[in-house]
Order: structure tokens, then C-alpha cells, then sequence
């Protein structure tokens, strides 16, 4: 197990990529030891271990005070700063190590010569809170790590059991959610360059106002990360729990999306709307992307499409692709040529579904298979999505059942997606 802290923050060098104490290079060290490289993942979770406390106990390697020390170095593992606590291993296998951090460094550089990839979000997996915060930031250091582009948190802020009367819904009332403006803020705190944000907020139970402080606050602590994704929702009784209208929710969206950008960029907000006014109000400080935040629309009814075309950044697909999906993108442009937008500076996402397989109802075997997820993601590609979304707990669900296994999955899914489909750097 990693020390809680140290004194200073002893520096490693890189040999292909790969962390090595200095002392350790140049056989200074008396605890190095040679050996066959580990074959079973326990085997491979002993041997870090085992590392990590040797550089630990190395004492006589290279000591750089912690000011000197580029925050990228700590990002990468490259230092470790004295002070802080480290939880649980960012694991990779060591084989694909020095080709992930490869991949950090490299950032947004296209890995395809295929022209136009598509962009990865991650759809969180907030089952391993189970395990811990510790198991929590180790996804999301391992999803910056292995190159995926968002992190994306749902939200639900209760859900309604089963009952007469009641709509049935996707998921089981039981499913763990974290409120997602919470979670983005620690996510915030454990990354460094991977975007951050929600699919989808259903802001019309919410208040704009503090929805728009919230999500400012998230922007400015992130450095400027932050996408946001709306939508209305479908529990009467969650916006009853929160004191909303249910059936005036679309107009409620309509109205508080233009309340939010006036919130993040003008200095004195004056607004009057059937459901939101501001008279005279100051909301300070203004966050990095300032009323550019992204904001993409959740949702596929014609209001959520003429929503996303009319005062969105883009659009995120619901459940498996179908010609009604590569119908609502032309609906979405044409809604923006409409309103005088751009529709080629707007973006869609696609959430990565199962087809349905009537031997695999619960899609168990299509999420451990990284080679038809690749060809779902290329479909979504073909039919113009220049985003797509890997559902994580279904990953989970599918068999990787604790964080070091989801990892482990989570990056074979990545790079077996980008050799198929590649890179993008587009909306």
C-alpha cells in the first residue's frame, strides 16, 4: 500500500513511459529485485504493491522540494506531492501502461487516419461507491488515464417504487444514484484534463438560479471542463417530492435555458418569464467558458428536438440506434437553420445500447465484448453521432464486479473503439 504521505515528493524517471524511482535506474537501490513479470491480475496488484513500497523505502534517490514540481508530473504519477493521501491503485496492466500515459500526453491528438472519429463519454459507474471514495476516484483518474474524452453523471434525486397508478420506470427504484453536481465537484478534485458532466440534469425540479451557481462554481474549479445536459425528466413523482409542476415542466426548460447563460456571462441580470424573474442581479465569478458552457438536450420528443436545434449545443441520444435517431439529427438541424443557428457547429452523442438479443435480454454479453461495442460505436459514427456514450454499469453488470476489474475492461472497451472508429476533436 502507498505511504499516507511524504516528507517530499521524490522524483521518478521514465523509462518507456513507465514510472521508475531514479535510484531504482541507476541500481542504487538495495530493495530493487528482479524477477518473471506477473501473469494474474492478483499477482500484478501484489507486485505494485510491493513497488510502491520499495520506492517508499528508497531514501537515497533524487529530492525535488514540491514547489518545483510541474502539476503534470503529479497528474501522471510521475512525483508524489508530501501530504496527501493516496487511495486505491490507478491499475492498468503494465503491458498497457506506457501506451496510456502515452495517451494522456498526447491529449486530443487524432490515433486514426480515418478522418472524423468520435468523441467517448463515459457514463459513470456509481455502483463502486460500494468499495469506497477511494474506488471513486480511481475511475476517474483511470478514465483520464486511458484517453476517454467525459465523464458524464445522471441524475435522479429519488425514485418512485412500483406501485398502482405509477408509471413503471427503466431502472429499480434501488439503483445507488450520487446527486451529479456533488460528484463532479470531487471528480473535479481528482482529475486534470477529462471533461466533466451530466446526462441529463433534469433542471425544471430544480432552481435555475443556484443550478447556475452550482454548475458555475463546478466550471471555475475544473478549469473550464464542464458540459452540461438538460432535460424534463419522466417521474411525476420525483418533481413532487421537490415541490415542481410536472406538467409545465417543458416550458420551465424553455425559460431557464437562456436564464443560465444570462447568469454566467452578463454582469446585472434582468429577466422576466412566466415561471423565472431576475431583477438587477449580480452572480460572480463568471466561469471559464462564460455563457458558452455546452449545453446539449436529453430527450426525444419533438419539443426536446426542436429544444436541442433552437437554444442547445447539441443533442443526446436515448437507448439503442435506430433510423428514427439518424431522422431526429436531420430534425434537430433543420430546427437551427430555422432559428437562424449553425446546425454543423451543433454536436450528438448516442448512447452505446445492446441490440436486442433475445438470448441476452439484459445485453450481458454484448458489454463484455469490447468488439461489438467497437461496431455499435461505429454504426452510431455512420448514421452521424460524433459522440457515443459507454454505459460503465452495464460494463459492471456484465461481469467486471469491482473497480480494478472495471478499469481493466473500461480500457480494453477504449482502445478496441478508437482502433475502430478513432479520435475527434469536433463539438
Amino acid at each position: 500500500m502507498m505511504p499516507p504521505s511524504w516528507p517530499k515528493a521524490a522524483v521518478w524517471s521514465r523509462v518507456a513511459g513507465v514510472p521508475r524511482c531514479t535510484t531504482f535506474s541507476s541500481g542504487m537501490c538495495s530493495s530493487r529485485k528482479k524477477g518473471p513479470a506477473p501473469n494474474s491480475r492478483a499477482q500484478r496488484r501484489a507486485a505494485a504493491s510491493a513497488s510502491a513500497t520499495r520506492y517508499a523505502a528508497c531514501t537515497n534517490g533524487r529530492i525535488s522540494a514540491v514547489s518545483r514540481i510541474p502539476p503534470a508530473w503529479l497528474a501522471l504519477g510521475l512525483a508524489r506531492a508530501p501530504g496527501a493521501v493516496y487511495p486505491s491503485r490507478v491499475y492498468l496492466a503494465p503491458r498497457r501502461r506506457a501506451a496510456a500515459r502515452m495517451r494522456y500526453l498526447l491529449g486530443r491528438i487524432s490515433i486514426s487516419s480515418r478522418g472524423a472519429g468520435v468523441r467517448l463519454s463515459l457514463q459513470f459507474p456509481t455502483i463502486v461507491y460500494q468499495e469506497g471514495p477511494e474506488a471513486v476516484a480511481q475511475i476517474a483518474r483511470s478514465a483520464e488515464l486511458i484517453g476517454f474524452d467525459q465523464i458524464d453523471f445522471f441524475d435522479h434525486v429519488v425514485m418512485g417504487h412500483p406501485m398502482e397508478g405509477r408509471d413503471p420506470g427503466p431502472y429499480p427504484a434501488e439503483l445507488p444514484i450520487l446527486e451529479p453536481l456533488a460528484a463532479l465537484g470531487f471528480m473535479a478534485a481528482v482529475t486534470e484534463r477529462i471533461g466533466l458532466g451530466i446526462e441529463v440534469l433534469v433542471l425544471p425540479q430544480r432552481q435555475p438560479a443556484l443550478a447556475a451557481k452550482q454548475i458555475s462554481t463546478l466550471d471555475t474549479l475544473s478549469g473550464g471542463r464542464i458540459r452540461v445536459g438538460l432535460g424534463v425528466g419522466w417521474q411525476e413523482c420525483e418533481y413532487e417530492a421537490l415541490g415542481t409542476d410536472f406538467h409545465k415542466r417543458g416550458s420551465m426548460l424553455d425559460e431557464a435555458i437562456p436564464l443560465l447563460r444570462a447568469y454566467w456571462s452578463q454582469k446585472s441580470v434582468d429577466f422576466e418569464g412566466a415561471h423565472y424573474k431576475a431583477t438587477r442581479l449580480a452572480m460572480e465569478p463568471k466561469p471559464p467558458q462564460g455563457g458558452a458552457i455546452p449545453i446539449w438536450i436529453g430527450g426525444d420528443s419533438p419539443a426536446a428536438l426542436r429544444r436541442a436545434g433552437t437554444l442547445g449545443d447539441g443533442w443526446m441520444a436515448n437507448g439503442a440506434i435506430t433510423e428514427q435517431d439518424i431522422q431526429a439529427i436531420a430534425t434537430v438541424k433543420q430546427h437551427a437553420e430555422r432559428a437562424g443557428r449553425d446546425p454543423e457547429k451543433l454536436g450528438f452523442q448516442a448512447q452505446i445500447t445492446a441490440p436486442f438479443d433475445p438470448e441476452d435480454p439484459a445485453g450481458r454479453n454484448f458489454h463484455s465484448n469490447p468488439e461489438r461495442i467497437a461496431a455499435v460505436v461505429a454504426s452510431a459514427k455512420e448514421a452521424g453521432f460524433g459522440w457515443a456514450a459507454i454505459n460503465s454499469i452495464a460494463v459492471y453488470v456484465a461481469g467486471a464486479r469491482s473497480a480494478d476489474a472495471l478499469a481493466e475492461d473500461l480500457e480494453k472497451i477504449h482502445d478496441r473503439v478508437r482502433a475502430e472508429v478513432g479520435r475527434d476533436r469536433g463539438p
